[in-house]
């Protein structure tokens, strides 16, 4: 048998001869794309590094807005407000001459000035009946025990049947006052009439305070 037909087997724990390796080729990488270098720079700087940044020019243009909606959001109220009407009328049959009283305590802690009344019908069979706007008056006390007067503004609306008065004067808070409205006569239909009154601030963009209704009973003369 030749050489070429024997089977040489190694002894037992010699090292096994490593084979071989070819070296992989070498992929040369081009520029990284331009968003990648956009990202990386965001990333670098931290996400919230983005907004951050936005702030103070949003700040800028957001502090001349709130400078000039501060003016129109200002509003007066009533710390401690009214919350009654008392109503006094002395003739009380349809069609006579005749005043009507409303008079309002203003509370000590009201906080602010009385600036106004809002005086609108809102019940009654006859809803025609004219009022003199330029004869109202105001003073302060109680119908009969009349103190000091002091000027009214007075605008009456028939289609609402709204009388709107304005003091520009304000009567002080712990001060009773009574408005006193001159109708042309009372109404030619016997019936319970009502008036919603609310009472306004002396300020800027007053928020009026509801004090009830005021009632006035007109009677008919007949058998009398």
């Amino acid at each position: 048998m030749t050489d070429q037909g024997r089977i040489t087997s190694l002894p037992t724990g010699a090292p096994a001869q490593p084979m071989p390796m070819r070296p992989s080729p070498t992929r040369r990488l081009g520029p990284a794309p331009f968003w990648a270098l956009g990202l990386a720079g965001l990333l670098g700087g931290g996400l919230g590094a983005f907004p951050q940044g936005l702030a103070p020019a949003a700040r800028a243009q957001a502090t001349p807005l709130q400078q000039q909606q501060q003016p129109s959001q200002q509003q007066t109220w009533f710390t401690d407000p009214p919350s009654s009407v008392t109503f006094t009328n002395y003739y009380w049959y349809i069609m006579l001459a005749s005043q009507y009283y409303f008079t309002v305590t203003l509370p000590a802690d009201a906080g602010a000035g009385l600036g106004g009344l809002v005086i609108q019908q809102t019940r009654g069979a006859d809803r025609n009946f004219q009022f003199f706007p330029n004869q109202t008056t105001a003073f302060v006390g109680t119908p009969r025990r009349e103190g000091r007067s002091f000027p009214v503004q007075a605008q009456f609306d028939n289609a609402s049947r709204t009388m709107t008065v304005t003091f520009p004067q304000p009567p002080q808070p712990g001060q009773t006052i009574t408005l006193t409205l001159v109708p042309q006569n009372n109404p030619r239909w016997a019936d319970t009439y009502m008036f919603a009154v609310q009472a306004l601030p002396a300020g800027p963009n007053p928020v009026p305070a509801s004090l009830g209704y005021a009632t006035m009973g007109i009677y008919d003369t007949h058998g009398f």
